[in-house]
């Protein structure tokens, strides 16, 4: 796996040839989710944003940083997104993580601010999930060791597996020890690309009725409906 620092942008190309972000495509440090309304709610007028060219900015990332490694987080996923930006930042404008480690000092480690930073290199739609709640931020930093395509179907598996982080953590090294996603999922009995949805009675209704006259899975028909939407 390549050990990018973070901000380094990085797209797969689907099947369907769409190009996917499967890293942060917004810069170093900006508080896109966590200044996000909808999700932070009257916390976003609360959300910092570390600048990791200005000189004032960078020094409140490092003291961030030294509270974050502190343990003083209580559990709170804003906070800790907001603690991964900082390591983001820290090690952007110092130029690497040891720098930044020395920078912050403390119980700041150059292990810990590379698995923070890693997280805040996720894509938006992960770090949504992370900063809802959906996805544990403990398992967020497994799923980012993970790169390209994989980092993404990871992401969902864990939640529509129901992964617990020991579970993530597992299959990310699985994965990066070379195993395919799928296969390294199947040892937690989950199928990737298997989803439960609920869909409106019409809409069942006409699903079925196609599906037998055409016979072919209902499944398939969702899939191509899909892509075409997708696109």
């Amino acid at each position: 796996m390549t050990d990018n620092r973070p901000g380094d942008r990085s797209h797969r190309r689907g099947e369907n040839g769409r190009s996917i972000p499967t890293d942060r495509e917004s810069p170093v440090g900006a508080p896109v989710i966590r200044g996000d309304e909808s999700v932070a709610g009257t916390r976003a007028r609360e959300a910092v944003q570390f600048d990791p060219d200005d000189p004032d900015s960078l020094a409140d990332a490092a003291e961030t940083v030294r509270q974050f490694a502190g343990g003083n987080t209580n559990d709170d996923h804003l906070y800790m997104l907001r603690g991964a930006a900082a390591c983001a930042a820290l090690v952007r404008g110092e130029g690497s993580y040891k720098a930044a480690a020395e920078r912050a000092g403390g119980d700041a480690t150059v292990s810990f601010i590379r698995k923070w930073a890693r997280v805040h290199d996720l894509p938006r739609s992960v770090r949504k999930q992370v900063a809802i709640g959906q996805i544990a931020p403990t398992a967020a930093k497994h799923i980012a060791r993970v790169g390209g395509e994989a980092r993404l179907l990871l992401a969902w598996a864990t939640l529509d597996g129901n992964l617990t982080v020991r579970d993530v953590r597992s299959v990310a090294s699985s994965i990066n020890d070379g195993t395919p996603i799928d296969q390294a999922l199947a040892e937690y009995d989950i199928t990737l690309g298997q989803l439960e949805l609920t869909l409106s009675p019409h809409t069942y209704r006409d699903l079925r009725r196609r599906a037998s006259v055409e016979d072919i899975d209902p499944g398939q028909l969702v899939t191509e409906a899909l892509e075409q939407y997708l696109e």
